[in-house]
């Protein structure tokens, strides 16, 4: 069956280009030229480029981290107010407290039709990790919004 959304379990990971391709090696050479130049020319002006250099590659991670981290949040959001309108409330109240970060994310793909049995097998033990449930939808719905 053809994927409406175009996005299933062999294409939906994404590499966010400015951050891998520039930000993220950008970084690390200068951090390293840093420590080359504090290394082959010890000074206060090298030792403050080196702190200036590591605090650039840490803000760098965080502001990859701390997206990552919003957009989990606002997934968990979003998958908790559609369990009350796509599971049985019985079921919705289970999920919320029995699924795990992880899970929430993963099952974010399954069309509401899937919903409630992977939501079952989850809770019931017989999936646990993301590309298992991931793996299990069979009618792939897309997230084109993550980075």
């Amino acid at each position: 069956m053809p994927q409406p959304s175009g996005q299933n379990f062999a294409n939906h990971t994404r590499v966010h280009a400015p951050f891998v391709y520039l930000l993220l090696p950008a970084v690390i050479v200068n951090l390293g030229f840093a420590i080359w130049n504090l290394w082959s020319a010890p000074s206060w002006q090298s030792a403050n480029g080196l702190l200036l250099a590591a605090g650039l590659f840490v803000m760098a991670g965080l502001t990859r981290i701390n997206a990552l981290k919003v957009q989990d949040r606002l997934i968990r959001l979003e998958e908790h107010l559609r369990y009350d309108r796509v599971l049985p409330a019985e079921l919705a109240a289970r999920a919320k407290q029995g699924l795990t970060e992880s899970q929430i994310v993963a099952l974010r793909f399954a069309p509401d039709g899937e919903l409630p049995a992977l939501v079952e097998k989850v809770l019931g033990g017989s999936l646990a990790a993301q590309k298992e449930i991931k793996t299990a939808i069979k009618s792939w719905r897309g997230d084109h919004f993550r980075v």
